[in-house]
Formats: C-alpha cells, sequence, structure tokens
C-alpha cells in the first residue's frame, strides 16, 4: 500500500477514534507499560517512537525519563494532532511512513538510543521492512523495542478467531511470524535479541540491542 493511501487510510480510521483512544484501547493494549519500564535510556539519550500515536507512550516516558529527547513519527496527521495537544514541547513530532523517513529533515537527529514499536507493526503493511528501516537509525549501543498482539496461544479457538477478526475490523493484523523475522534480523546485523511472551501469549514483546 502507497505512502499516501496508507496515511489516508489511517486519518479517517482516527479522526474521530483519537479523541476516545486513549481511554478504550488501556484495556486491552497490554504490555505498554512493561516495555517503558525496560526502556532505561542514558542519561540524555534520543528516544523515538515509531507511529506515536496520541503520544500516550511518549508521555509516560517523559515523566519516567525526564532527562531524555523524546521524538515522535507518525503517519497520520489526526493521530498527530492529539499527540501535540498532549506533548506540548517535551517531544519533537513528525509526520512521515514508518517504511521510508529520514530522520535528520525531520528532527535534526541521525540515530537514536532507543526507538519503540508499540501496537503498530499489526497495522503497518511492511512492518519488516520498518523494522529494517528503524534499525539503520539505532545508534551503536542502542535498542530497539518492540510490543504488540502474540500468538494468543493459551486462548481457546474459537476466542482467538474472534479476537483476530474483531482487530481485523481496525485493520490490525497480529504478527504471528514477530519473534521468527526478529531473529532473523538480529543475525543479520549482528544484534542481540531477546523475545518474552507476556500475559499468556497475549502480547509479545522483543528487543533488538545493537553492539556499542
Amino acid at each position: 500500500m502507497a505512502d499516501a493511501t496508507h496515511a489516508a487510510l489511517m486519518d479517517r480510521t482516527y479522526r474521530y477514534q483519537r479523541r476516545i483512544y486513549d481511554a478504550t484501547r488501556a484495556f486491552y493494549l497490554l504490555g505498554r507499560d512493561h516495555l517503558i519500564a525496560k526502556l532505561d535510556p542514558p542519561k540524555g539519550g534520543h528516544v523515538l517512537e515509531i507511529a506515536c500515536g496520541t503520544g500516550r507512550n511518549l508521555d509516560h516516558i517523559a515523566q519516567r525519563f525526564p532527562d531524555c529527547a523524546l521524538y515522535g513519527l507518525d503517519i497520520s496527521e489526526e493521530m498527530l494532532t492529539s499527540a501535540r495537544n498532549k506533548l506540548g514541547g517535551r517531544a519533537v513530532l513528525a509526520q512521515g511512513d514508518a517504511c521510508d523517513f529520514d530522520p535528520n529533515p525531520l528532527f535534526g537527529v541521525a540515530k537514536f538510543d532507543r526507538i519503540i514499536f508499540s501496537y503498530c507493526l499489526s497495522m503497518i503493511p511492511d512492518w519488516a521492512g520498518a523494522l529494517e528501516q528503524s534499525l539503520r537509525r539505532l545508534a551503536p549501543g542502542g535498542s530497539l523495542h518492540i510490543v504488540d498482539f502474540g500468538g494468543q496461544q493459551r486462548l481457546p479457538g474459537f476466542a482467538r478467531r474472534f479476537f483476530n477478526a474483531w482487530l481485523a475490523r481496525f485493520y490490525v493484523t497480529p504478527r504471528h511470524d514477530l519473534a521468527a523475522v526478529v531473529q532473523r534480523l538480529g543475525e543479520i546485523h549482528g544484534l542481540t535479541v531477546q523475545i518474552t511472551d507476556l500475559h499468556r501469549s497475549y502480547a509479545q514483546y522483543a528487543v533488538l540491542i545493537s553492539k556499542g
């Protein structure tokens, strides 16, 4: 799907949803606070969130790690409107495609100490390409953190089918091969990989760590 087409789809999807997004997603976007708690950025480090949405995660990161410089990228201007209202001057925000962005003109920064993907790979058509793109922007010794829907292996079959059908209504496709793709990227780029199932496989958390 072309950048402009996907951007228009996301704007249509979130034009009104963004106003209630944080209140409604808190019940099923599990593991976001786990990711933030594990982030451990260096003092004064640069933290980028891909598909930052309403800015909810960046808001929490700003409170927990006030010494960091924060940046957010999103393809939807509608979502960025909410993020700007929430964050004010605490983060630099820009519209862009996760699969094809240059941080220098957008943020004035070439590399980041921490890069975050929180429940967005399941909505990015070329999600593996988005990971590759961000790995090129990772600073030496930095780490890329992912939380997204898991395989739900411990859910009954009918519940798993219903849940995935419901997610599809919002253009969400859980990436059940995420662990395999992350492992492959780790091998290609010489990265340390950590993968953890959360909440009985409802969510999955992965980290790719660059060598210093």
